[in-house]
């Protein structure tokens, strides 16, 4: 998942792997706050003795939800020019997710 996100970032050092990890996970959070199942996101950040380690095991297919959790990123890494064009598109896929079936909308509320 880290390796995807930082495509579309674009980053290519891991220097950044901790922060991006954690806005990984922020953005699932928010996914399911939205009531968007998402599964298989697992990325960990833990410091021991001053070393800094990121655990990446995520096993997420769901090119939709990837693509919303990218999007997420991208607004909130850094300080982007264009930080509400960015927010504003990933509203945009977490709304559209939120009224899919199979996503935030249940088959028998269509």
């Amino acid at each position: 998942m880290i390796d995807t996100v930082k495509m579309s970032i674009p980053v290519s050092t891991s220097a950044y792997d901790p922060l991006i990890a954690q806005l990984i996970e922020a953005a699932a959070r928010d996914l399911q706050i939205a009531g968007i199942p998402v599964d298989g996101v697992n990325v960990s950040v833990t410091a021991e003795d001053g070393q800094i380690t990121v655990t990446d095991n995520s096993t997420i297919t769901d090119a939709l939800v990837i693509r919303a959790i990218c999007a997420y990123v991208r607004a909130h890494f850094g300080s982007p020019d264009d930080y509400d064009r960015l927010k504003a598109a990933y509203d945009e896929q977490k709304a559209q997710l939120q009224t899919a079936t199979g996503y935030g909308m249940e088959d028998d509320d269509v």
